[in-house]
This record gives structure tokens, sequence and C-alpha cells, in this order.
């Protein structure tokens, strides 16, 4: 039997946050995680278990709209490195998707083919080295608490649901960049502008 992936949701949609912010991508989004953030968007009650090839075939009708080239892939979750191998993210590199990112909690080691790594560090941290740490910022704990190497910092005020409360953070969250001109801003532009 080969083995199966407990996949929560695959789509087509832009990628909302950091670096590649604004490219079309297909999202992959792994059931599961080793934490319980109260700020999680999602739910691990509800996932298929799909071999490779059946990610692969969902992969592919979604991006049926592309005429020139293929979509970057991102794999996330839940925590997609208690599920996502080296050998999918081969099998996803051989069907002509060329560039596979992951976006992980930073608590296990990531598969080592990846092409990017986004870390967001919650719980106890173990991955020392990515391509963009994006940390959620509360306006109460200091971002760089994190001892992780990264080509790129992001902050990211975190959505408490409130938006009095939103407001402020998003002022704290300005005025440390400003201050620490070594992060950059990163919002959800995909909640902006509406797409899943």
């Amino acid at each position: 039997m080969s083995k199966t992936y407990r996949v929560n949701d695959i789509f087509y949609s832009l990628q909302g946050e950091g670096r590649n912010t604004g490219r079309a991508a297909v999202f992959v989004r792994f059931s599961g995680c080793n934490l319980r953030c109260p700020f999680c968007d999602t739910d691990f009650t509800n996932y298929e278990e799909l071999t490779a090839s059946k990610i692969l075939s969902r992969m592919k009708e979604l991006s049926y709209l592309c005429t020139e080239g293929m979509p970057m892939v991102v794999l996330t979750g839940g925590e997609p490195t208690l599920q996502a191998d080296e050998a999918l993210i081969d099998y996803i590199h051989a069907a002509g998707f060329s560039f596979v990112a992951m976006e992980s909690n930073g608590t296990h080691e990531p598969p080592k083919n990846l092409d990017w790594l986004t870390v967001s560090p919650k719980g106890n941290v173990t991955i020392k080295h990515c391509n963009e740490l994006k940390v959620l910022f509360d306006g109460s704990t200091d971002p760089q608490r994190y001892e992780i190497n990264a080509g790129l910092y992001y902050l990211q005020p975190l959505d408490s649901g409130e938006k009095k409360v939103n407001v402020r953070i998003m002022r704290q969250c300005v005025d440390y960049i400003m201050r620490h001109p070594q992060w950059r801003l990163s919002l959800q532009t995909h909640k902006l502008i509406g797409v899943k």
C-alpha cells in the first residue's frame, strides 16, 4: 500500500504573506499539528488520506489556468513537517512544479529538498536556519527571542479578531520595525483582497 498523507485542503490562490506575496500558488494544507495555537485557522477534524499521486492529480487540476509555467507550491498546515517528506517533494518537482515552499512552526526539521522554508516560530523551536523568519507580532513579546538565522525577517501583526486591538497591534508593529529596520512588515494580503 502506498504511503498516505492527511490533507485538510488543496487549493489555488495567491501567496498572501512574506517574500512571495502575490505569487500564484497551489497550497497543500496538511492536517494535524503538534501545537494548538488559539489563533490557528485550520480545521484539524476534517481531512482526507491521500497518496502522493492523488495529491499531484488535484494540484494539476487546480493549475489548469496557468498558460505559462507552473505556479509555486506551498506546503502548509497544521504543521507540514509532521508528514511532508523528501519523497513527496521529489514527486512534485518531477511533475514540473519547480518551486516548492513550506511554512513551518519550526519545531521539527523539514525535508532537505525544499526550495524555500518559511518559519513562523511557535513552541520549542529546533530549526536554526531558514529562508524567511515570519514572527507573529502581538505587541507584548520580543520578536528577537528566536535564535534563527534567516535570509529575511518579517513581522506579521496578529489578528486578534477585535478591530480596536488590531489597530493597537499594527501601530506597535510598525513602530518596532521603524526602530529595528532589519525586520519587514508582512500583512495577510489574501485576507485584505478577499481570497482564500
